[in-house]
């Protein structure tokens, strides 16, 4: 890979195919939100799907698959869930699994994710302000324990822009750099080059800080006006449709 922001996608499929039968397979993590290093970790995230002779039987199945590989030189982690674990959570105001449900960069996907998709849509609800509201609070306390670093501003400023963004408009957007263009947000476009430079680690100058912590509080509260006027359902109603694709699953792929 001449780039790590550049992932070739194709080259990462082995890890994705080595274990249970995949549903989908997608980037996650610093990759997908638009400011990885050069030594950033590949998060690749998804769902599989278990046999119906485990998922019927007396045995216990692991509903969580895990494996790490050095690929070209970078270490890719592969996490997934089994299709009923992965909706359920999609059904649980997750924002993160949803992230990656809706990540543009598929390593492996298909009809099957499409549909799935489609369906997800009824899993965007008003109450995910829940999830983003208490990954920026738990920020803001790491930062205050730790001291703020490019990382973790960065990582601040991506929650409340993903979650402001989802309460407007209804939709995922998890990758910063488009963010930062669709909400005019000034100053972060540094902080990036900061990151993908591999100086994140390095305490901001407190003058520096203080600008980011004041246009930080501004998000914050719009964030929380979006939750007070989005007109998103408050809960998921295709409970039947998701179940029925659950079945058609197990019964494709798992047989």
């Amino acid at each position: 890979m001449k780039d790590s922001r550049e992932l070739d996608l194709s080259s990462l499929q082995p890890i994705i195919t080595g274990g249970p039968t995949p549903l989908f397979a997608t980037i996650s993590g610093a990759h997908l939100y638009g400011f990885a290093s050069a030594d950033s970790d590949v998060d690749i995230r998804g769902s599989f799907v278990l046999p119906i002779d485990t998922v019927i039987g007396l045995e216990t199945a692991e509903e969580t698959w895990q494996v790490s590989q050095v690929i070209d030189g970078l270490e890719v982690d592969w996490v997934a869930h089994d299709v009923a674990k992965f909706i359920t959570m999609m059904m649980k105001k997750n924002g993160y699994v949803l992230e990656q449900l809706y990540s543009p960069k598929v390593v492996y996907g298909g009809e099957w994710l499409e549909e799935l998709r489609e369906l997800g849509r009824s899993c965007i609800v008003k109450y995910l302000y829940h999830h983003y509201r208490g990954f920026y609070n738990n920020e803001c306390k790491m930062m205050a324990k730790a001291g703020a670093t490019a990382k973790s501003v960065l990582y601040a400023y991506r929650v409340l822009l993903t979650g402001i963004h989802v309460l407007e408009t209804s939709t995922i957007e998890a990758n910063l750099p488009n963010l930062i263009q669709l909400y005019s947000t000034e100053g972060v476009q540094e902080l990036i080059t900061l990151k993908v430079e591999g100086t994140e680690k390095q305490e901001l100058d407190p003058v520096l800080l203080q600008t980011h912590l004041a246009r930080l509080n501004a998000l914050q509260e719009r964030l929380d006006m979006a939750f007070e006027k989005s007109d998103l359902p408050e809960t998921v109603d295709n409970r039947d449709a998701l179940s029925d694709y659950l079945v058609r699953v197990r019964r494709t792929l798992g047989a």
